[in-house]
């Protein structure tokens, strides 16, 4: 009951300053006609349904079950087993981020099909997948994180000397969302449970880091598919 009425506190403290400042808007500056408002409020409602079920539904099962499979892998102590594991869970749980969606679907639209979403999307998500697997690696083996974030956004700020303007910001676009609701919990958990059960010198801030290279992983990898589509 506490978890409950905890996440329904916080999904009407997300919702309700966006709702107030648009009725602000409407009745001072827009004007738009009563069925827009109508039509966002009753979004407004079904957003956050949706994502205080969704926020429950983390806490209850996806935190949990992300600290379990880390701490699983870190006890069979196979260091590819590890790996290998981190590249397929990064990649499915990007796949299923709804943020990664919206943006493939902006894309879409915008470039009237010239960017298949489809093909975006994996593009995303094997990006997340490859860099959440470098992430097991530096949890593993203990690297400070600095040694992984600086040469990759080097990396990254190289391939864009070469990468289609069009393709840039929809690369640091890419790696925005990859930190949503979907992905963040999970990789989070993921990353904790690992360290947890590895143990050693590592303190509670180098149970942290995954999302950080995460993030890095699909906006290389979109600069490089912009460099494939030249």
């Amino acid at each position: 009951m506490h978890k409950i009425k905890e996440t329904l506190r916080e999904v009407v403290f997300a919702i309700l300053p966006i709702v107030v400042v648009v009725i602000l808007m409407q009745v001072t500056i827009l004007k738009l006609p009563g069925e827009v408002l109508w039509s966002f409020l009753g979004g407004a409602v079904m957003v956050g349904g949706g994502l205080f079920l969704f926020l429950l539904g983390v806490q209850i099962g996806m935190l949990p079950m992300g600290e379990l499979i880390g701490s699983a892998l870190a006890k069979r102590g196979n260091l590819w087993f590890m790996v290998v594991f981190g590249f397929i869970l990064g990649f499915v749980v990007t796949v299923a981020e709804p943020d990664v969606r919206v943006l493939t679907l902006q894309v879409d639209m915008v470039s009237g099909g010239a960017i298949s979403r489809s093909i975006l999307v994996y593009t995303v998500a094997l990006g997340v997948g490859i860099f959440v697997a470098l992430a097991m690696i530096r949890t593993i083996f203990n690297i400070p994180l600095a040694y992984f974030l600086l040469p990759g956004y080097g990396l990254i700020f190289a391939v864009a000397a070469i990468t289609p303007p069009r393709f840039i910001p929809i690369s640091f676009d890419a790696g925005g969302v990859t930190t949503g609701p979907m992905a963040v919990p999970f990789i989070l958990a993921l990353g904790v449970g690992t360290a947890a059960v590895l143990g050693g010198n590592r303190t509670t801030a180098d149970r942290f880091g995954l999302v950080a290279l995460a993030s890095i992983g699909p906006v290389f990898a979109v600069m490089l598919l912009g460099v494939i589509y030249r």
